[in-house]
């Protein structure tokens, strides 16, 4: 066994333990749960003096580096064929042999899911939005958790979420003990921080953007996130504000889209809205920071990740008063009820217009994500790992 740095140790919760984390979410580019999968993973290697054992799985098959996983897509995204041969199920006999490999150890699933060779472990479950809202999500989605989310929680130690509020809806809605549940909010990476229009100039410029001359929605195209009421709503603004702050959607296309995208059709053709699709993770923050304002409508999140990225920018935000993003906001976003036109276009114009306001939401939303890192989150993630060595 490796030394044991004290200091190290002591910052990540006293004694050392072996631990296993499913990386199978680690998939270029790297949104939402592969973002929280990738986080968790970086800051453990640089800990490892706090670990007896750090171990990385995949799909029946152990990982030596996970950032090996993003070298296996090309630039487009998708994973050469010839090197997706790790992904075929293993061996009864390798399987047998894993399973004895992990004894000693404690593992943690990032997404939802046990693997089936796992007999017991902690997880993670980010939102419920599958069981509450299955309209906006792919039928193959819905199977896969009606088939397999059961016997995850049968075999679950432990679960964590990545807020108050789906702890208490897990609670509610599963019947588990409050003690078996851990709420463990989210980080915001160094990156996203207030910037001078001269850093972010020449990089908008190329996207055809002016730093403060734009509102920005980053989020994945699907029905829960309301970008169809976001799109009706600044459509309704009056003329002369959608065209000194056009509207920018980022995020993939997500899935359900079709009539946003003719909805993003049109608004584009008139002359206020751009989309932009996917952004790279390195120019993503520039875009961020260059905003007037952030909107993001979404019904219903785990956490909201979008909206402490954009507080964390020095961006006023506007978003949802319902799930977890009040949580998130702290008491620095403008809150609206996203299905209610009226209160969505007006909440829509004061962020962008009142400058006291602005400047009150700038000041309190860096003050929130400042104090929000992804160090902690792993920190509180392994002390949570570390009861169940």
């Amino acid at each position: 066994m490796a030394a044991v740095d004290n200091s190290n140790a002591l910052f990540f919760g006293g004694s050392a333990l072996k631990l296993i984390l499913a990386v199978d979410s680690i998939v270029p580019p790297l949104t939402g749960i592969g973002r929280y999968t990738w986080e968790l993973a970086a800051h453990y290697q640089t800990s490892l003096e706090a670990l007896d054992s750090m171990r990385f799985f995949l799909a029946g098959r152990w990982v030596g580096n996970p950032a090996d996983l993003l070298k296996l897509h090309t630039s487009e995204g998708h994973a050469p064929k010839r090197k997706r041969r790790f992904l075929r199920p293993p061996q009864s006999w390798y399987r047998w042999r894993t399973r004895r490999e992990m004894r000693g150890h404690v593992f943690h699933s990032p997404n939802y899911f046990l693997p089936d060779s796992v007999e017991s472990g902690v997880v993670t479950v980010h939102d419920l939005s599958v069981f509450k809202y299955p309209e906006t999500h792919p039928i193959a989605r819905i199977k896969h958790f009606e088939q397999g989310f059961a016997s995850t929680l049968a075999r679950a130690a432990h679960l964590i979420t990545d807020s108050e509020a789906i702890r208490r809806e897990v609670i509610d809605y599963f019947g588990w003990s409050p003690e078996r549940i851990t709420a463990i909010g989210l980080g915001v990476r160094q990156e996203f921080h207030p910037r001078e229009t001269s850093e972010v100039a020449v990089s908008l410029r190329e996207l055809g953007l002016a730093s403060g001359g734009y509102a920005l929605c980053v989020s994945t195209l699907e029905p829960r996130k309301r970008i169809d009421r976001l799109l009706a709503a600044y459509l309704d603004l009056a003329p002369t504000l959608r065209a000194r702050y056009p509207l920018v959607l980022v995020g993939s296309s997500g899935w359900l889209s079709e009539a946003l995208q003719e909805q993003i059709k049109r608004g584009e053709q008139d002359g206020w809205l751009r989309y932009l699709g996917f952004v790279d993770e390195t120019l993503l923050p520039l875009v961020y920071a260059g905003a007037r304002a952030f909107l993001f409508p979404s019904i219903y999140e785990g956490f909201g990740l979008p909206v402490l990225e954009a507080m964390a920018s020095g961006v006023p935000a506007l978003t949802s008063n319902s799930s977890s993003l009040p949580e998130v906001a702290g008491g620095a976003a403008w809150l609206v009820e996203p299905d209610d036109h009226c209160a969505l276009r007006d909440g829509i114009e004061h962020v962008l217009c009142d400058e006291g306001w602005r400047e009150i939401a700038i000041q309190r939303g860096l003050q929130v994500a400042n104090v929000a890192s992804w160090e902690q989150c792993a920190k509180n993630t392994l002390d949570v790992c570390r009861r169940f060595a």
